[in-house]
């Protein structure tokens, strides 16, 4: 080879090596930022899509899961059965906030004439998963009606067929269930709040009070009749109250809280400015803070219990609700307190 094109043969050479070396630091570079890109996202990408959806309109969607509505007439109910091709996994919300609401959101199952027809005093609305409707209470106490509804959604296993079936069945004995057409889960419970303060607002407005209580709270109706006699009619709501000012305002434990039926609606107006979060309980308190309405702290601390209360005839006959270790000693409980004779 000439000497001059061994110059140029070792230039080339070493630019093509330098270029070779700037490729391989380029690449490297660009990988590394690949990496640190995709790790980024993949771990904050459900943050990142609450945080989006902060700003989209609230509507819910579930793509693995088809839903078909169709109205049938049985007896004095009108009742619309549910048909649901659901996937192997049941829907779980992308993160622990969400929460589809507001929206418009209709009763499959309804009882629009309940409040009327029964005359009600006061309403206790029971919020149930699908297949857990039982309970019972007295519906009649000094003169007052108190009528009793449960609360359900759309049911998400993979036996919602046979369930929504029963539902119906349920529903057409006893006309004791209310059910909407949201998706039936713990993250979804502000939803079934919210739901409860529709209906009660566009169905039972001639009723004083309305109690929303956990199914697995004993409930001593002649206390809580007792206590709303003398009670506020307007702007009224109390019951385990709550005041952790440095999380969130003032708020009624959901075991077991009461209201004058005229917050129903308000509550509803002010859930469609309010942003929810899933603590039921918490977004009922953030709602009465944002009305500007105070709760009222039971005439007794003891009324209300959060924790079971060891069962005495004296000591039950004295509270209004307390939570309790199974249906069966809510059941065994108020027997024993319908039997003759002195409480203490």
């Amino acid at each position: 080879m000439p000497k001059d094109s061994f110059s140029l043969y070792s230039q080339v050479q070493t630019n093509g090596g330098c270029r070779f070396h700037r490729s391989y630091v380029i690449f490297t570079i660009l990988l590394i930022l690949s990496l640190c890109y995709y790790i980024i996202v993949y771990e904050n990408s459900e943050s990142w899509t609450a945080a989006v959806r902060l700003f989209l309109p609230e509507t819910f969607h579930n793509k693995t899961t088809n839903v078909s509505l169709t109205t049938v007439s049985r007896g004095n109910v009108s009742l619309t059965t549910v048909s649901r091709g659901i996937s192997a996994e049941p829907w779980k919300p992308p993160e622990p906030y969400y929460v589809a609401y507001p929206n418009n959101y209709i009763f499959v199952i309804n009882e629009p004439e309940k409040c009327q027809k029964e005359n009600t005093f006061v309403v206790l609305i029971i919020p149930v998963a699908p297949g857990n409707g039982e309970g019972g209470t007295e519906r009649s106490v000094a003169d007052k009606i108190i009528s009793l509804l449960f609360l359900i959604g759309l049911p998400t296993s993979q036996d919602s067929e046979k369930l929504q079936e029963d539902l119906l069945q349920e529903s057409e004995k006893y006309h004791d269930i209310l059910q909407s057409n949201f998706w039936d889960s713990y993250y979804n419970l502000t939803i079934k709040t919210v739901v409860m303060l529709e209906w009660l607002s566009a169905y039972c407005q001639n009723a004083s009070y309305a109690m929303k209580i956990d199914s697995d709270i004993f409930l001593n109706v002649k206390n809580l009749v007792n206590m709303l006699l003398p009670a506020p009619k307007q702007n009224y709501m109390t019951g385990l109250t709550v005041y952790s000012p440095a999380l969130y305002p003032p708020y009624a434990l959901g075991l077991g809280y009461v209201f004058s039926l005229d917050l129903a609606g308000k509550l509803v107006k002010a859930a469609q400015i309010v942003k929810p979060v899933y603590i039921e309980d918490v977004y009922v308190g953030m709602c009465m803070n944002h009305l500007g309405i105070a709760l009222t702290d039971p005439p007794d601390g003891s009324l209300f219990n959060v924790f079971p209360v060891d069962y005495n005839r004296c000591r039950y006959s004295k509270l209004i609700a307390t939570t309790t270790r199974s249906l069966n000693n809510q059941v065994d409980f108020w027997r024993d307190l319908q039997t003759p004779g002195p409480y203490c």
